[in-house]
């Protein structure tokens, strides 16, 4: 499968791969790409049945979405990477680093869980997305991912992801949807070797904080900050503060 990408930053630079959110597409990391790439060769793309990468029929695994990101890794000759993902881009993360331990060299794990039930709530949602579309969840979805003082003094930044939300296709939703459904990363997080941080947003109704702590205690000396007044998309609530933390795991 070959995802839609972006490549930017210095071409000799430490490689760093950011992955989304369910329902974004790779303009999630705005804020943060421009601090990032003044220090780093920053890979962003878009996940199978999002924004400009192909759509094949679901349901969808991890793996098949980990082994996108490898495949386009490795068309780019990109051998050692580090790797900050939100939400499924967590799950991602965490499956990229338990698969090939030996390629990353350190890793960010944002608003995410090792496992997400119930299972009913993602089945519902993938049914929901085939026979009525995606923008029939905005709303609910927006409430969650950011915090209601957030929405009303940044209406056009909330619009904006509500616009990548209800342009994304139902196929590809739905898919990524039945991904998480059936994942289950427990078992290999005391496989990742990469120096780990965990962060988590206090006010996050969708992957709460002591989901992160979970992740913390299995991954080998993994750490975790909490971000305050924040919900699930806290890079885009507090971007100088999750840029400053991406920033200083990653170069310390």
């Amino acid at each position: 499968m070959e995802v839609h990408y972006e490549l930017e930053g210095p071409e000799d630079a430490p490689v760093l791969v950011l992955s989304n959110s369910l329902g974004t597409t790779l303009e999630m990391w705005d804020d943060q790409a421009e601090v990032l790439r003044e220090r780093f060769r920053l890979v962003r793309y878009d996940y199978r049945g999002h924004d400009g990468s192909p759509v094949p029929p679901g349901p969808y695994t991890i793996d098949d979405l980990g082994g996108d990101v490898l495949a386009l890794l490795d068309r780019l000759g990109i051998d050692r990477f580090s790797f900050c993902g939100l939400s499924i881009g967590g799950m991602v993360g965490m499956w990229v680093a338990s698969e090939v331990p030996g390629r990353v060299e350190r890793l960010v794990l944002c608003c995410t869980s090792a496992l997400l039930g119930p299972k009913e709530t993602w089945t519902e949602r993938a049914e929901t997305a085939r026979e009525h579309g995606v923008a029939v969840m905005e709303e609910m979805v927006l409430e969650r991912w950011f915090t209601p003082r957030f929405r009303r003094e940044h209406p056009e930044k909330v619009e904006r992801v509500g616009r990548m939300l209800r342009e994304t296709p139902a196929e590809g939703y739905a898919g990524c949807c039945e991904a998480i459904r059936e994942m289950d990363l427990r078992g290999r997080l005391g496989r990742i070797k990469a120096p780990t941080l965990v962060i988590a947003a206090a006010d996050d109704p969708s992957t709460p904080p002591e989901h992160g702590e979970a992740i913390r205690d299995a991954i080998p000396d993994a750490r975790m900050i909490v971000v305050e007044d924040s919900a699930h998309l806290v890079n885009i609530e507090h971007p100088e503060e999750v840029t400053r933390a991406i920033m200083e795991h990653l170069t310390s």
